[in-house]
C-alpha cells in the first residue's frame, strides 16, 4: 500500500466575519511570541509532541449566517515523496488549504492528517519573533519542528549561507529586509529536513537567482522522500518541478491530475483567450480602409477549431479577411508567445504565388501550418497582423487574439522518448538520432 504523507477528507473552513470573539483559538504566530521566552530543553519536547505527527479534525461550531466558506468539500491524499502544485486565482482557498495543513488554523469541517515533521513558508511576517536575531530564531524554529540543540548547530552555519545573512547573523530579523526574510525563513523551512515542506507564493518577494535556489532545493527534497506542497501563480514553475498539480477554485477541487494538463487547462481559462475569434461587422473589424480582419482560429488537419492539440499532431493557424482596396501587396503574420510571455518565433506569409502582388477585393484565407513535434507542451498565444512593406505599413496588429494548449504524450513516440519528467524549452522538436559503435 503506498504509504500516504497527507491525507485531506472532507475539509472545510468558516470564517466568521467581524472582531475575534472571546474564547477563539489564538494564531500560531502568537502562540510562538508567547513562548520566545520558554527555555529550550523545555520548549522541544512541547514541539516535539505538537509537530512529530498530527491530526487536525474540526471541533463544533455553531451555526454562524455571516460566516465565509473560504474551502469546502476539499479531499485528496498525497503520496510521501511527491511534490504537489496547489494553483488557481487569488482568493480561491489555496493558503488557507496550506494554513489548516501546517495548523495554523483549525477545519470548521472534515479532517487532515499529515505523517511526520512539516516545515512551512506561508507568509511574510509568520514563524520568526521579530526581537529575536536571525541565529536565535534557526533555534526557534527547530524546537518548534522537535529538533535537539546538537541537530540544530550541525545546520545552524548551512542554513545562514543559503539565505545570505552572515552578515546579519546577529541582527534582530525585524531591521531585515522583507527579501532577507523570506530567504532565511526558506532557509530554516527547508534544511532542518522536514518530512512535509509548505511553502506558499512568498517566494515571489525573492529575486530571480535565489528563488532558482528554493526551487532547486525542493526538488532535491522530492528526490529524497520529503513531501512538498506548494501555491504557485508560475505556470512553468509548476511545469518543471510537479508531477502533479490541484486547482483550487472557489474553495474547492476543480481539477486533480498531471501538472502539465491542469496547468495548462487553468492557464487557458484563466487567460480567457478563446482558439477562434470574429468580426460579423466589418465596421468594427481590426484594419483600416484597406483591410480588415474577420476571424482568426486554430484548427486542426480536418479542419476542425481546436484549442487542445496532442504534441505529435500539426496544427493550423487561419486568418480570414477581407481586401477592400486593390493595389496593395499584402503580408499576413503571425507572431507565437508561451504563457510567460517568451517570444517563440514569428512567420509571416511566403507562397509563392502571392509573393510580391497585389490582391484583388475580395476575401482570402490564409494558413500557416506548424509541423507536429514542434512545440513543447504548454499554452501559446498566438498575436495576428496584416503590413505591407515597401513602403512599410501596418494595417492592424491583435494581439493575443487566440491560444491552444500543446499536451505531450507518455507513451515514447514523441521527442519525449522514455523520459516522463519535466522537460524545459519553448520547443520540442523531433530530432533523427543516429548511434554507431567505436571502434
Amino acid at each position: 500500500m503506498t504509504d500516504i504523507a497527507v491525507r485531506v477528507d472532507n475539509l472545510g473552513k468558516r470564517y466568521r466575519i467581524g472582531a475575534r470573539r472571546e474564547g477563539d483559538q489564538l494564531l500560531l504566530r502568537e502562540v510562538i511570541s508567547n513562548l520566545a521566552a520558554t527555555p529550550f530543553t523545555k520548549l522541544t519536547g512541547v514541539a516535539r509532541r505538537f509537530w512529530t505527527r498530527h491530526t487536525t479534525g474540526a471541533r463544533p461550531v455553531a451555526p454562524d449566517p455571516n460566516g465565509l466558506w473560504a474551502i469546502r468539500h476539499v479531499s485528496f491524499e498525497v503520496p510521501r515523496g511527491q511534490i504537489i502544485g496547489i494553483i488557481g486565482p487569488n482568493g480561491a482557498g489555496k493558503s488557507t488549504l496550506l494554513k489548516i495543513l501546517s495548523r495554523i488554523t483549525e477545519p470548521t469541517e472534515g479532517r487532515a492528517e499529515i505523517k511526520g515533521r512539516v516545515g512551512s513558508l506561508l507568509e511574510v511576517g509568520t514563524g520568526f519573533h521579530p526581537e529575536l536575531t536571525g541565529r536565535e530564531n534557526v533555534y526557534l524554529s527547530g524546537a518548534l519542528l522537535g529538533m535537539r540543540k546538537a541537530e540544530m548547530d550541525r545546520k545552524l552555519d548551512e542554513i545562514i549561507a543559503f539565505a545570505e545573512v552572515e552578515k546579519f547573523a546577529e541582527t534582530p530579523v525585524k531591521h531585515y529586509s522583507s527579501g532577507m526574510y523570506v530567504r532565511l525563513a526558506f532557509a530554516v523551512a527547508a534544511h532542518l529536513e522536514p518530512d512535509i515542506l509548505i511553502v506558499d507564493e512568498v517566494l515571489a518577494v525573492g529575486d530571480v537567482t535565489f528563488q532558482r535556489k528554493c526551487l532547486d532545493k525542493m526538488e532535491d527534497a522530492g528526490q529524497h522522500g520529503r513531501t512538498v506542497l506548494f501555491v504557485t501563480h508560475n505556470m512553468q514553475t509548476v511545469s518543471r518541478l510537479c508531477g502533479r498539480a490541484i486547482l483550487v477554485s472557489r474553495g474547492a477541487v476543480q481539477e486533480d491530475g498531471p501538472a502539465a494538463q491542469v496547468a495548462g487547462r487553468y492557464l487557458l481559462s484563466s487567460i480567457r483567450t478563446p482558439q477562434i475569434a470574429t468580426w460579423e461587422d466589418l465596421r468594427t473589424a481590426p484594419g483600416n480602409e484597406i483591410v480588415r480582419l474577420r476571424s482568426v482560429r486554430v484548427r486542426d488537419e480536418s479542419g476542425h477549431t481546436i484549442d487542445f492539440l496532442d504534441i505529435r499532431r500539426p496544427l493550423g493557424i487561419e486568418m480570414v479577411y477581407d481586401v477592400l482596396e486593390d493595389g496593395h501587396v499584402l503580408i499576413p503574420a503571425y507572431h507565437l508567445y508561451n504563457e510567460s510571455g517568451t517570444y517563440v518565433f514569428p512567420t509571416h506569409d511566403v507562397d509563392q504565388s502571392w509573393r510580391g502582388r497585389s490582391r484583388p477585393r475580395g476575401r482570402f484565407t490564409s494558413v500557416a501550418w506548424v509541423p507536429g513535434n514542434f512545440f513543447a507542451e504548454g499554452v501559446f498565444l498566438v498575436s495576428a497582423t496584416i503590413s505591407t512593406h515597401r513602403p512599410y505599413r501596418n494595417h492592424f496588429t491583435y494581439r493575443n487574439v487566440v491560444a491552444f494548449h500543446v499536451r505531450d504524450t507518455l507513451d515514447g513516440d514523441s521527442a519525449r522518448g522514455d523520459w516522463d519528467g519535466h522537460l524545459a524549452g519553448v520547443v520540442r522538436p523531433l530530432l533523427t538520432w543516429t548511434t554507431t559503435p567505436g571502434p
